[in-house]
């Protein structure tokens, strides 16, 4: 596999081909935020938050950098003012739907997003799925999916094989940048009911 020279933030960076902007910038110890994003699951590029300037041949636009791959004379800012007012407008989407998270609070305070510039939704999931990525890619168990799709998603747990599977497991849990806990209390209260009456039950 060659290598390619880019920049990132003005500093020459050496990257094996096929590797995205944010594996790159990681390995140089360059701070890309993410919320999607987990080193053992396919790239999702979900939440934005990873969002750079990429610039080739003298054309700039924004893109996910956790998607993005790189190539020669690539030229990256991950701070810019046009790479910070998108992660602000995003911040302040999310935190619509979770404003208690500490994540999303600390993402908040470098960006300057404010947590009450849009009505408060009624879910605390932002749809990141690292828990149902998780669930499938790493445990293979597809015990938790997305339901419904638009503006109606959500997240719920498979009955029969959430009933077997999660009450022993549970690694999903701290992958939630939201620590969604009503989550893991609405699984234990199914999962402690009789099995005939065990529903699947949504993150709302």
């Amino acid at each position: 596999m060659s290598e390619v020279l880019l920049k990132i933030d003005g500093k020459e960076v050496k990257a094996k081909e096929g590797m995205t902007i944010l594996e790159v910038a990681q390995s140089a110890g360059i701070v890309i935020p993410t919320l999607c994003y987990h080193e053992k699951l396919e790239p999702y590029g979900g939440c934005r938050i990873c969002t750079v300037e990429a610039e080739t041949r003298g054309r700039t636009q924004l893109v996910a950098s956790c998607l993005y791959p790189v190539e020669k004379d690539l030229i990256v800012r991950t701070r810019s003012e046009k790479v910070d007012k998108t992660r602000k407008m995003l911040l302040e989407l999310l935190l619509a739907h979770a404003p208690d998270s500490p994540t999303l609070q600390e993402l908040a305070k470098e960006y300057g997003a404010d947590k009450n510039r849009f009505p408060k939704e009624p879910s605390f999931c932002i749809l990141c799925g690292l828990c149902v990525r998780y669930c499938a890619e790493v445990k293979k168990k597809n015990a938790v999916g997305f339901l419904d799709r638009g503006v109606r998603r959500e997240i719920g747990f498979i009955p029969e094989i959430a009933s077997k599977e999660c009450w022993k497991c549970k690694e999903c849990f701290p992958l939630c940048p939201t620590e969604a806990l009503q989550a893991a209390y609405v699984l234990s209260e199914a999962l402690s009911s009789s099995s005939p009456s065990f529903k699947s039950e949504s993150i709302k």
